[in-house]
């Protein structure tokens, strides 16, 4: 199938086109580049596919008129190559994946991003060595994962086969097959750099290809992205909303006062800036958790009438777009009380072509999420959102992630055991905790953006990433206490992001809009383009 598959996506594969003799050195004619981009090309091997690059904006020379084709490639280059080729953007992070690519090099966005999505990987020591140059066999490893080709079984008939490292072979085999990197001479040359005009065939050659450039034009399909208001003023949300990813506004304008009755707080002119700009607008309707007042609405069928046909009522009168009912610490004997109040306000809202999202935290069989039925509040509401936070809450006994990657993953799977993915969204924070080593259960809540400020103020912190728990984990001292912060950066967020969306989530939700930190949203937007490339 691989073989197939390689043959459909670079028709050209058969015809080995990396030809012979790449690594002897070409004599070069600047008399003869008139037109050309670049003074010493014009007796390249790789003449056509250098300008092609260049015409596109993917490459650039190395001096006045020069591009030195038979220069290595550097690893950084490489990562700015496969971002270009991708039509990805380059990832300011605030917390850098490296301690040798300090933020401002000209490559640091591109490496980040390409890091974030896994393309090209760091040493065991944790630097990247941005300045080495990048050889044949890491470049078939780089290509293959990013083209995502698989690895076929069987070896490559080189000469020199046995020199392939045994965590490259699998890759220049599909490298091979695929005709993206074929050696010359009957030698594959694994440990030789990359040059700079054999890189400009390789990227060229998948640019051309009809499938890859319909990729890489493509706009990133988001799904419903869903942002909480909180903490700011309209106008400030609004600000926050024009710089991110959101779609889906939410502001926290209703909340519970006691049985039957509920405050209204809503700006009509935030709802008119959402409908102007192409944005849905959910009303919150929040408890505030307050468990008596909601078992008082709960239980009681005409409380529950009521708060649902006056909020459709202003739902109507508003313009907005349906309701987000955000009711937590609801006890367990409220169950069933629950589960009729969404079927009687979907009830309410659907014959109006409004929408219905219900909030509900992650079962892991605690009582805290005792009272939502999954099964039956999914099939009332339009989305079911989980909220993938707070795993370690203020004050937990245990300090840990507000949202590991293992926790949100099984939370995620135990939903859909329930709802439909397609009514699945997932809530991401945008938030995480400093927590004492040295006080049990004492914390603090800390934005992203409070977060980084923090960190990049330490000159002293521990930091070291944890693969399992997909985050970045800090230890540091400030006076004579001890601490430690389970970093969320766009590196994080963009591990959690992939999870939904390989689970067909129908996009995410952030708490809270206007806490990130500006790089989270590129690298959301490459996880989502990233994401759309399938080949099979």
């Amino acid at each position: 199938m691989l073989v197939k598959v390689l043959k459909r996506l670079f028709p050209f594969a058969a015809a080995g086109w990396v030809a012979s003799g790449l690594a002897g050195t070409v004599a070069y004619a600047p008399a003869e580049a008139a037109g050309l981009p670049f003074d010493d090309i014009s007796s390249s091997f790789a003449k056509q596919e250098i300008v092609s690059l260049y015409e596109q904006g993917l490459v650039s020379g190395v001096g006045s008129r020069m591009f030195q084709p038979n220069r290595p490639v550097t690893r950084a280059e490489f990562a700015t190559l496969l971002i270009r080729l991708f039509g990805l953007e380059p990832v300011d992070s605030a917390i850098p994946s490296y301690r040798d690519t300090p933020n401002g090099a000209w490559y640091y966005g591109s490496v980040e991003a390409a890091s974030q999505l896994g393309l090209l990987q760091g040493m065991a020591d944790g630097t990247f060595d941005p300045g080495a140059p990048l050889t044949r066999e890491q470049a078939a490893v780089a290509v293959v994962r990013a083209l995502r080709l698989g690895t076929p079984e069987g070896t490559v008939a080189y000469i020199d086969a046995r020199s392939i490292s045994p965590w490259a072979a699998a890759a220049v085999a599909a490298a091979d097959r695929a005709g993206l990197l074929r050696g010359d001479a009957g030698s594959f040359r694994p440990q030789d750099p990359i040059t700079r005009a054999e890189a400009a065939v390789l990227f060229s050659r998948i640019e051309q290809n009809a499938v890859w450039t319909a990729i890489k034009a493509a706009t990133p399909n988001l799904g419903l992205q869903v942002g909480w208001q909180y903490q700011q003023t309209t106008d400030q949300f609004i600000a926050s909303v024009r710089k991110s990813n959101v779609n889906v506004l939410v502001p926290r304008v209703f909340f519970l006062d006691d049985a039957a009755d509920f405050t209204d707080n809503t700006d009509p002119a935030l709802v008119q800036w959402a409908a102007a700009n192409g944005k849905q607008v959910w009303g919150m309707f929040g408890n505030r958790s307050d468990a008596a007042k909601t078992h008082a609405l709960l239980s009681d069928p005409d409380s529950r009438k009521s708060v649902v046909s006056r909020l459709t009522a202003l739902v109507q009168k508003y313009g907005m777009d349906g309701i987000n009912l955000d009711f937590e610490n609801v006890g367990e004997a409220d169950r069933a009380g629950l589960t009729s109040f969404v079927t009687e306000l979907a009830s309410s809202l659907h014959p109006i072509g409004k929408k219905l999202s219900v909030d509900v935290s992650p079962d892991l069989g605690s009582d805290w999420t005792a009272a939502f039925d999954y099964a039956e509040l999914g099939k009332q509401a339009d989305y079911i959102v989980l909220m993938g936070y707070d795993e370690h809450w203020s004050g937990s006994a245990t300090p840990g992630s507000v949202s590991s990657l293992p926790w949100l993953e099984q939370g995620l799977d135990t939903l859909l055991d329930a709802v439909p993915a397609s009514r699945t969204i997932v809530g991401l924070p945008f938030y995480t905790r400093k927590w004492s080593l040295s006080a049990k259960g004492s914390s603090a809540d800390l934005t992203l953006a409070e977060q980084d400020k923090l960190i990049a103020s330490l000159g002293s912190a521990v930091r070291s990433w944890n693969g399992t728990l997909g985050q970045y984990v800090f230890t540091f001292s400030q006076g004579s206490s001890t601490y430690r912060i389970w970093a969320e950066n766009s590196r994080s967020l963009t591990l959690k992001a992939e999870a939904a969306a390989q689970r067909g989530a129908a996009g995410l939700a952030y708490w809270f809009v206007g806490a990130e930190t500006p790089d989270v949203w590129a690298s959301l937007r490459n996880a989502a383009k990233y994401g759309q490339v399938h080949f099979d």
